[in-house]
Order: C-alpha cells, then structure tokens, then sequence
C-alpha cells in the first residue's frame, strides 16, 4: 500500500481513512505526519469509520489517549505534548505501541524517538494549495 492521494476537502481524507481501515489487524500501528491543521484527526475519524466504530472520534490532545471499539480495537494517540516513549510509558500508553489487540494510530509520532520507524503503515500530509492536502501513504 504505496500510494499518493491528493485530499481536497475533509470528506476526501476520511475516505482515504476509510481505505486505510480496510487494511487493519491486531497488533497494526499506524503513525500520521503533518503539520497542525492538515487532516491527521479527521484522517483518524475515516479509520475509525471503516472499522466500524460508531462513537464519536475526537482529537485525545489534552486526555493524550481514546479507544474506540469496531471490528478491531481503535487505540488513538496523540503525541504532541508527549517529549518521549518514557513518559508515554509512565502512563501505560507504551502497551499500545504496537498493540497486541487492535490498532493504534498515532499522531506527532516523530516526537516519540523511533516511532516513525516502527510503524507498520505511516501517513504523510503536506498542504498543497487551496485547501488540498496530498497524503502518502506507506509501509516503511
């Protein structure tokens, strides 16, 4: 799954979410690069859509961690206040990272040393113009 995708508006990055979804197993850790703004949340709401979550999918900045329940566990992570897998460790998160149940996606995982090269599938966006975002999609 090497692909480039060019999102033009959020329904666009939920599909490409909702492709991604489709293939997820236990134990599958998926990182999301991109600057603030540029769809990693909204990327994550079409993951959780194509595993079938029906909950609500919000940003875990402030909480750092929310699990949904789908056809798989959905563990999503935000990183950004995160300076270290030491401390994402000292509140248990590291469990997640890959799980043994489920999938997680992480977002700013390039804060966490080693993560992005850890990932069994890892998503870049970059802002292009007008809104439209391209999305690469890969498996390091």
């Amino acid at each position: 799954m090497n692909r480039t995708i060019i999102a033009r508006d959020p329904t666009e990055m939920e599909e490409i979410g909702v492709e991604i979804a489709s293939d997820l197993s236990d134990g599958t850790l998926v990182s999301i690069v991109g600057p603030l703004g540029s769809g990693k949340t909204t990327l994550t709401k079409g993951i959780a859509k194509g595993l079938l979550v029906t909950d609500l999918v919000v940003s875990p900045s402030y909480l750092l961690a929310r699990e949904y329940r789908g056809r798989i566990p959905l563990h999503h992570i935000d990183a950004y206040r995160t300076a270290s897998l030491a401390e994402l460790s000292e509140v248990g998160l590291d469990a997640y990272l890959p799980p043994e149940e489920g999938t997680t996606v992480v977002e700013w995982p390039e804060r966490i040393d080693g993560l992005v090269e850890a990932s069994d599938i890892l998503v870049t966006i970059e802002f292009l113009d007008e809104g439209a975002r391209r999305v690469n999609v890969s498996r390091p």
